[in-house]
């Protein structure tokens, strides 16, 4: 027989609290016994809680505690606390302000900003009606003056530290840019790698692919698939790139420029994608030791100087991106606006709205403060969590060179419109 394991220090302390729960309920039922007959009904509710978490808490003090997944929280804090509020040149963010309201001024008025099953982001983001009449009194401020637009920010937002139940209030913060590749809309000489539309057999469940066949749907076929020839004669073929380093740097950005060999250029944007699931292959180079550092210049560099192992190793992200040509302003993010370079925030859009002014608190790769008032404008595969974000830093190689280097740790600060209180001031 084995000998009987001792109760562990966890288990000791649930038994102390049920019977200290056992004990309030038992107090609890002396004092209902004495109240009136009509407010007996009330007090029965608080004896049968008090009994249930005690019972709770006996029965639970045997099993092996879980803990509970981090969830956001959001602290208050005063605008004028935030790091940097004053030395930030704000008007630089009015641009992407304006594009995050006409896109939020399109939104049903009662439509609520934060997703379902997020409460604590829902008490406080409040409904498109809040934030249209915030985009209204936006429309009076002067676009030249960051006085009267951190007065207008003062009086008509309220800031919040988002931080999470694990007492974790930093996060990191990355870096991505719009990618460039040259290309042809006819193939030939240096020109062979495809770059595809929508299939026409894609099916686009809940923003996953999926493959519409007799036998109903079926996982999309993955990024090796298609590199042996899947697709032939499904999908439409936008363009016929010259580098393919070039062209799956702008599968994982999501969008970018294209030029083409009279040195016009056009844009194109994400349109779909294969609903495989995605695997950076920047993760994989570090992992296995194959580029010094691991930032994306580095990466890119050990991909073109090894040819064959890159493509092996590129085949690995099984996730493959289709696109559509864009006209007018880009890149594209998420909230359907185009980007503003060091004033977009690629987020979690279950921690923070899109359209939703923020702060950030962090440095950029050479360790230089970057703090200041951007708008959460787009979202990402690997952008996922609650204190994460992704600067959007512009076209270019000096883009690239910053983008891919970054990976700092950081705060965030979202801002979100106050209840009106009568008259607005602001021009007072």
């Amino acid at each position: 027989m084995l000998p009987l394991r001792p109760p562990s220090r966890m288990g000791r302390a649930a038994r102390r609290a049920g019977r200290a729960l056992a004990v309030a309920a038992a107090r609890a039922l002396h004092r209902w016994e004495r109240k009136p007959a009509r407010l007996r009904r009330r007090a029965t509710v608080a004896v049968g809680v008090a009994m249930a978490g005690g019972l709770g808490l006996l029965a639970l003090s045997c099993a092996p505690r879980v803990p509970p997944p981090a969830q956001p929280l959001y602290a208050p804090v005063g605008l004028e606390t935030l790091p940097g509020w004053r030395a930030d040149r704000v008007t630089q963010a009015r641009p992407a302000l304006d594009r995050s309201c006409a896109r939020i001024n399109a939104l049903p008025p009662d439509r609520p900003m934060a997703p379902q099953g997020h409460p604590d982001l829902q008490a406080i983001a409040g409904t498109a009606r809040d934030w249209q009449a915030a985009c209204a009194a936006l429309t009076r401020v002067p676009a030249d003056d960051p006085d009267a637009l951190r007065r207008y920010l003062e009086r008509r937002f309220s800031a919040f530290a988002v931080t999470s139940t694990d007492r974790s209030a930093r996060g990191l913060f990355t870096g991505y840019y719009e990618a460039h590749i040259e290309a042809t809309r006819e193939r030939g000489g240096r020109y062979q790698v495809p770059v595809y539309g929508p299939p026409r057999d894609l099916v686009m469940d809940d923003g996953r692919g999926l493959r519409r066949t007799a036998a109903g749907t079926v996982p999309y076929h993955t990024r090796a698939d298609i590199e042996d020839g899947a697709l032939d004669g499904t999908a439409p073929v936008l363009f016929w790139a010259a580098d393919a380093v070039d062209l799956h740097i702008l599968h994982i950005q999501g969008s970018g420029q294209v030029t083409l060999p009279d040195g016009r250029r056009t844009r194109i944007g994400y349109a779909a994608n294969n609903g495989q699931p995605f695997v950076g292959i920047g993760k994989l180079v570090r992992e296995r030791g194959l580029a010094d550092g691991g930032s994306m210049p580095a990466i890119r560099a050990w991909l073109r100087e090894n040819p064959e192992a890159g493509a092996a190793l590129m085949r690995e992200n099984p996730r493959y991106i289709f696109f559509r040509e864009i006209d007018g302003d880009g890149p594209i993010g998420a909230l359907g606006a185009p980007l503003t370079p060091l004033r977009s925030l690629a987020v979690d859009p279950s921690v923070i709205p899109l359209g939703a002014p923020v702060w950030l608190d962090t440095t950029d790769p050479d360790g230089r403060p970057l703090q200041r008032l951007m708008a959460a404008q787009d979202v990402g595969s690997a952008i996922k969590g609650i204190v994460r974000g992704d600067v959007f830093w512009g076209a270019g190689e000096a883009a690239f060179q910053q983008a891919g280097r970054m990976a700092q740790p950081g705060r965030l600060f979202l801002l979100v419109p106050k209840p009106p209180r009568g008259p607005d001031p602001l021009m007072m």
